[in-house]
């Protein structure tokens, strides 16, 4: 009798052989070679294998997908870049705070389209608030609107509707976060500076609204590349 090595994942036995094998140690042998084929690390050993030089399916990085593309760049590539309109309302040129608001956006990053100085109708304010008619405090709303210069902007980039209005921040200045615009320049609901759009498509509507196509500028700035990959 000869002993033979038989190795099964984590578990190494000796098997006792006849010579020449009966029917019960060949039906081991493949029961082994089974379990040896279901371990989570398979031995390279030459007792299981017809060839040292069997080769292993390679691991796919779970980042990249069956065609090469690097998912997080296709998920960039997806991104919508949206537009958002940003009013100074009567209050905040009368307070000479243009620049500041400008500035935050700027800051930002994101790309100024539209930009004037502006002194809204009645009709054009009741459009634009539309939605707000039948609130109490409509007339009063429009009163306020129209009663001096606005200026007009249309902003463009990724999330810009979103981020927009974190920068802006609460409609009620008193509860605005210290950083939002609101929250360091305003403290009254009546008086709160700026209006910026509170969806993509109202960001388009408004945009139409109060800008014509030939005073929206389509243009590339110099430090795109810096703030997208």
């Amino acid at each position: 009798m000869e002993s033979v090595a038989v190795l099964g994942g984590n578990v190494s036995s000796f098997l006792l052989l006849p010579s020449p094998p009966t029917k019960r140690t060949t039906t081991m042998i493949r029961a082994t070679r089974h379990h040896q084929h279901l371990t989570a690390f398979p031995s390279k050993s030459h007792l299981f294998y017809s060839s040292t030089s069997r080769t292993f399916p390679k691991t796919r990085c779970s980042n990249q997908s069956s065609n090469g593309i690097f998912l997080p760049h296709l998920i960039a590539s997806l991104e919508q870049v949206d537009q958002t309109y940003i009013m100074v309302k009567p209050d905040g040129v009368q307070r000479g705070l243009v620049g500041e608001i400008i500035t935050r956006f700027e800051k930002k990053g994101f790309k100024l389209t539209g930009l004037k100085l502006f002194k809204c109708s009645k009709d054009l304010a009741e459009e634009h608030y539309k939605d707000l008619k039948g609130k109490s405090f409509f007339p009063k709303l429009i009163d306020y609107i129209t009663s001096g210069p606005v200026v007009c902007m249309a902003w463009e980039g990724v999330g810009v509707v979103a981020s927009a209005r974190k920068l802006i921040g609460s409609t009620d200045p008193l509860q605005a976060e210290p950083g939002t615009i609101r929250g360091d320049l305003a403290v009254q609901t009546g008086r709160n500076i700026v209006h910026g759009s509170d969806s993509p498509d109202n960001g388009k509507r408004e945009i139409g609204l109060w800008f014509n196509e030939a005073e929206l500028v389509h243009w590339t700035p110099a430090q795109a590349a810096w703030l997208r990959e």
